[in-house]
């Protein structure tokens, strides 16, 4: 017999949940409530302190994790050894296939204030299952986005890598490197987010790789010698100065980029461009690293500075690690229900949505009723299905899914009035009308 290695068994999906979740659907089994229509909505009643937009990303790994969200024996087994023992409890979830259906905004969209990113419509039981699920991935998810489109802003176009893996939980690196890469990172460290959706991975070497040579130019050499002298080489392990002589002596002025991790990045990028242009290396590109934020990229704008690699600051949401969305109960059977309690106030019924925008394109107002809008020229709808009758609407690959909410992404930020774009604490770029 093998021996017990005191491993956890892996994680099974439809534990993914808080246990309040199935002791309301234990009570509505029992009081015959389980199976009344209802209508979820997922959004956010405030953003972050200061910021002007979000940005909405993880619908679709939601959409993907919803065929998985089931209860086999594994779980089942789980359940009644956590002391969930109730049969009928059991025998439903067993069963459980979500059948409802899902509308929302498109991945990539912006959202405000009030804003229905997401609608379920299911028996209650069905419905309420998925909360933790739901928010889980989307407050996630919206929260790195939110921040990773605020450094694309302040980057003006220059590249910016994802590199936060080291810095986070395994599964939310990728999540991570995913909703960057929505938004407008150019690439990420990270393989597994390259190998599930697509996104372009980079990487070169750490200060260890430095270390383990004898000396920084035998490094330098044997890196150059395996990825060629377009290479990124890392020159302040020891004094800057010398490793860019190195670094241009060995793979000579064709060196693609160099890599600066400390000290005072503007003073340096510049020395670095006059050092490396004086050496004939004047297409060699200086990419800065370091507990990089939006703040600090924004202050960089005037350095000669290439491209930025991001860790820390954006898988934490830079300072903002969750979008702080709910879902709430806003329609039982057709009736409008609503929670009333102090500051937790919420609007019943199923909520339509408009983004409405001025003569020249740019958005002006985030249009939301429980009524149908009746349309303006320049209104978008921002409500379309995403699931019907328990079968996702478009069916593609996550990679695909991926390349259409960057797409999507890039066309909603375009239509942002320009005062959208300032980093400083402000106002919400777009008024949130409830007619």
């Amino acid at each position: 017999m093998a021996a017990d290695t005191g491993h956890a068994p892996p994680p099974a999906p439809g534990l993914f949940t808080d246990r309040y979740e199935l002791t309301m659907v234990a009570a509505a089994l029992a009081d015959g409530t389980a199976d009344r229509d209802c209508v979820f909505e997922v959004f956010a009643r405030r953003l972050p302190f200061g910021r002007r937009y979000g940005v909405l990303a993880g619908t679709g790994r939601l959409l993907e994790a919803l065929p998985h969200f089931r209860f086999g024996d594994t779980e089942l087994t789980a359940l009644r050894e956590q002391g969930l023992t109730d049969e009928r409890l059991l025998d439903w979830l067993a069963g459980y296939r979500f059948s409802g259906d899902i509308a929302g905004y498109a991945e990539g969209d912006l959202y405000f204030p009030g804003s229905p990113v997401l609608t379920v419509r299911a028996p209650f039981a069905e419905g309420v299952l998925l909360e933790t699920l739901a928010l889980s991935v989307l407050n996630h998810d919206s929260a790195i986005a939110s921040a990773a489109a605020r450094m694309v802003a302040a980057a003006c176009e220059r590249p910016c890598i994802e590199m936060g893996s080291r810095r986070t939980h395994e599964e939310a690196a990728v999540a991570a490197a995913r909703a960057a890469h929505m938004v407008g990172f150019a690439s990420s460290s990270n393989l597994e987010a390259g190998r599930r959706y697509g996104v372009p991975t980079t990487g070169t070497s750490a200060h260890a790789f430095t270390l383990l040579h004898d000396d920084e130019r035998s490094a330098f050499q044997a890196q150059v010698d395996t990825l060629g002298p377009g290479t990124t080489l890392l020159v302040d392990t020891y004094d800057i100065d010398d490793g860019i002589r190195a670094a241009v002596e060995v793979a000579g002025p064709g060196l693609g980029a160099i890599r600066l991790d400390s000290g005072d990045l503007p003073t340096l990028a510049t020395h670095a461009r006059e050092l490396l242009d004086s050496l004939g290396a004047t297409r060699t590109r200086i990419i800065v690293t370091s507990d990089l934020d939006e703040y600090a990229i924004s202050g960089l704008m005037a350095a000669p500075v290439d491209g930025y690699g991001v860790g820390t600051s954006l898988v934490t949401g830079s300072g903002a690690p969750t979008a702080g969305m709910v879902y709430k109960l806003v329609e039982r059977d057709g009736v409008p229900v609503a929670k009333k309690s102090k500051d937790k106030v919420s609007v019943g019924g199923r909520k339509h949505a408009v983004r409405r925008h001025d003569a020249d394109g740019i958005a002006v107002a985030e249009v939301v009723s429980s009524d149908p809008i009746a349309p303006r020229d320049g209104d978008r709808d921002l409500v379309v299905p995403l699931v019907q009758a328990g079968v996702v609407c478009d069916d593609v690959t996550p990679a695909e899914a991926l390349r259409r909410a960057r797409a999507h992404h890039e066309q909603a930020r375009r239509a942002l009035p320009q005062e959208a774009w300032a980093l400083s604490r402000g106002e919400c770029a777009l008024e949130t009308v409830n007619v």
